[in-house]
């Protein structure tokens, strides 16, 4: 099910930048779209290789980590179980993962914060549930994201992804200096004071070359939006076509738009976007975005 990640290049036409390519990893698939295939990819296959059949993992009520796991797992045959953070909620994204047959165990945000606890108390005596961190951090995720490094073009200046936990910018960097490619990676955290981003990397990659983070693009923290951010999340997709989210996706194109008009990007540098996916992540800011 994990055959032909390959994503395109699309290029785009933009007034400050003449060599500016977005990576379309959003358009994977639907369900499981961008760095969720990656992440998942040798998560499932260590869960199979150890015979489990019951995958259990943490997000939001909102999580695109969490419908990613809802589909990959029934598509390769796994049960799956998801504890919430907050209170019982219903919205989209939770009606698509119990159709795909995810179990929710709505959780309050102080327990939450224990996920080894969580699984413990109620998978311990389990021997098919199989621990997912939530966003899929782990090892494997960062080996999947590593692979999108081998699909880019080598003459690469600087390549753009915005960050959460920091496993995906992890990938991207353990690929770029297996590969030794010349490329600078440029992170945006989503998450004020995301300087921790860094220290999540260095759990799985040195961090100490070829790597620079944009710490202030976050408007607000995680999930948090303003109205110059909306805007330009409009004005953006109008121009060019293409979709991107309030949470992830639409704080990286701002920050690149931003650095260029400041004049801290080269011109002519070609520079790459990963567009992550998550693009139904989308629905639980509709009353925002109708507002634009």
């Amino acid at each position: 099910m994990f055959d032909q990640l390959n994503s395109p290049l699309q290029q785009i036409k933009h007034p400050l930048l003449s060599n500016f390519w977005v990576k379309r990893d959003d358009l994977i698939d639907p369900y499981i779209s961008g760095n969720k295939w990656r992440k998942l990819k040798y998560i499932l296959e260590k869960a199979k290789i150890e015979q489990k059949t019951h995958l259990v993992t943490f997000g939001g009520a909102y999580s695109n980590h969490l419908l990613a796991t809802a589909s990959a797992a029934a598509r390769a045959g796994f049960k799956a179980t998801a504890f919430v953070r907050g209170e019982v909620v219903t919205n989209e994204i939770l009606v698509l993962c119990k159709l795909f047959g995810m179990q929710l165990i709505f959780t309050d945000r102080s327990a939450y914060q224990n996920k080894a606890a969580l699984f413990d108390a109620h998978f311990a005596k389990d021997p098919d549930a199989y621990f997912v961190d939530e966003g899929g951090a782990s090892m494997e995720a960062v080996k999947g994201c590593a692979e999108i490094i081998e699909e880019l073009p080598e003459d690469v200046d600087y390549l753009f992804c915005a960050a959460g936990t920091g496993s995906t910018a992890a990938g991207l960097l353990t690929g770029i200096l297996e590969y030794q490619r010349h490329t600078e990676l440029q992170v945006v955290p989503v998450l004020k004071g995301g300087q921790f981003i860094e220290t999540e990397m260095a759990k799985y990659v040195s961090v100490d070359k070829q790597l620079t983070l944009h710490t202030d693009y976050h408007f607000g923290g995680y999930g948090k939006t303003q109205p110059a951010l909306l805007g330009f999340l409009h004005k953006f997709s109008r121009t060019y076509g293409l979709l991107t989210d309030p949470v992830y996706t639409a704080k990286m194109f701002f920050a690149i738009e931003d650095l260029a008009a400041n004049g801290l990007l080269r011109k002519d540098a070609k520079i790459v976007a990963l567009h992550t996916g998550g693009l139904l992540g989308i629905l639980g800011m509709k009353d925002k975005l109708a507002k634009i």
